[in-house]
């Protein structure tokens, strides 16, 4: 069987390593413009496709026969060309949103949903939504509800994002300010790189119960890998492929005291898990063009904590790396959501009396004792858990690990 994903720019996809994981069947990435997608469809070698934007309804005069979900839908993401030659096509979106929510533990039903776009990927969430007894609303740029009448909707208690707002490359921005919603009880966003998006930020600083897109992806996937196969497959490989990819795609970020050994123990972390280590201070350096004892010494620490946010900025919205940050980057609150909206915090502690001073001006300009007091809750409030570097890297690797593979 030869599969694929069909679109016209694709970028990297993770869809031919999930499916990897449902069938024994290839799956390749299958880009063309609009004048080739006819003949392709007609005439192209494959079995199964996976279709994306901007093609759900290009495809559709093409088929010779929808499922009454791709009826319903007005869309299709999969197509199986039948033994006998004849397009099939399915939207299994539907199944993936309405298992996003189940999966959210997110109640909907009876409650009022805004959803916020007007494409695709919002029919999809309206029509699951409705179906999970919810009332969507959607909000759209000029639609008769639109962001500038929010106002009318803060009863609402559901917020599910489908545009591309805070999206990589452009993280850090949010479709709509939470606050003015008192009654949320839940947020979805089916964005998944980042994996938490500034809305997705701003509702877990808020205490509202909030997912991510990436379950859907590979929910959506299961169901297309069923229709290619003709085999039903456990719902529970979902749960385990999204698993897999949510510690694959994860950065490991370390903090901690100057000289704790997170340069150290991230070298020993990244060649354990086959990951690329990227070193804080170096991206630094690079930026600003001098060292760092240059940077301090030239222009100051205020000039310095501008370059460390420029260079978290840049690392943190990159996925699967192992950072190792500067000792003082948790001392700008703006660092926490750069370095945690794809990654795993990590306080590495050591002993006072075994960090070294050398190469270091702030820790040989001030008090190690009165730096770390005033260091010590500021990484604890960063972290999502501490381990101890007293002993050998090695141990500590062991336990980061650990902990890693312990975490939701």
């Amino acid at each position: 069987m030869r599969c694929g994903l069909l679109g016209r720019t694709l970028g990297h996809s993770y869809s031919p390593q999930i499916h990897s994981d449902l069938g024994d069947y290839s799956y390749e990435l299958f880009e063309k413009e609009p004048e080739e997608l006819e003949n392709f469809l007609k005439n192209g070698d494959y079995t199964g496709l996976n279709v994306t934007i901007p093609y759900k309804k290009t495809v559709l005069p093409v088929l010779d026969e929808l499922s009454p979900t791709a009826q319903k839908m007005g869309c299709v993401n999969t197509i199986v060309r039948r033994e006998d030659g004849s397009l099939y096509g399915h939207n299994s979106d539907f199944f993936a949103f309405q298992s996003l929510v189940r999966h959210s533990s997110i109640a909907v039903a009876g409650k009022k949903a805004l959803v916020l776009g007007s494409g695709g990927a919002s029919n999809t969430a309206v029509k699951a939504l409705e179906e999970l007894g919810a009332v969507p609303v959607v909000i759209s740029r000029s639609g008769e509800n639109n962001y500038q009448n929010l106002w009318l909707h803060k009863d609402a208690s559901i917020i599910v994002n489908t545009t591309p707002v805070g999206m990589y490359p452009n993280t850090g921005a949010s479709p709509l300010d939470l606050s003015i919603f008192p009654h949320l009880e839940g947020v979805l966003d089916v964005i998944y790189n980042p994996a938490r998006t500034q809305l997705l930020l701003d509702a877990e600083r808020l205490g509202i119960p909030n997912e991510n897109g990436l379950w859907m992806l590979v929910a959506q996937a299961k169901e297309s890998a069923e229709c290619f196969t003709g085999e039903t497959l456990d719902d529970a490989i979902i749960e385990t492929i999204y698993r897999k990819l949510c510690a694959q795609m994860q950065n490991i970020v370390l903090i901690g005291m100057p000289g704790c050994g997170k340069s150290t123990i991230g070298a020993v972390l990244a060649k354990k898990l086959n990951r690329v280590l990227v070193d804080a201070d170096e991206r630094i350096v690079s930026l600003a063009g001098k060292s760092i004892p240059e940077i301090f010494a030239q222009d100051g620490e205020t000039v310095f904590r501008s370059w460390e946010t420029k260079a978290l900025e840049e690392t943190g919205k990159q996925s699967g790396y192992v950072l190792a940050t500067g000792g003082g980057c948790v001392t700008r609150q703006e660092n926490y959501p750069l370095l945690h909206q794809n990654g795993t915090i990590v306080y590495l502690r050591r002993d006072i009396s075994l960090l070294p001073k050398d190469g270091r001006p702030l820790s040989q300009k001030n008090s190690l004792d009165a730096m770390y007091q005033t260091r010590r809750p500021l990484y604890e409030a960063f972290a999502d858990f501490t381990a101890d570097n007293n002993g050998t890297p090695e141990d500590t690797v062991k336990a980061i690990l650990a902990c890693l593979e312990e975490a939701p």
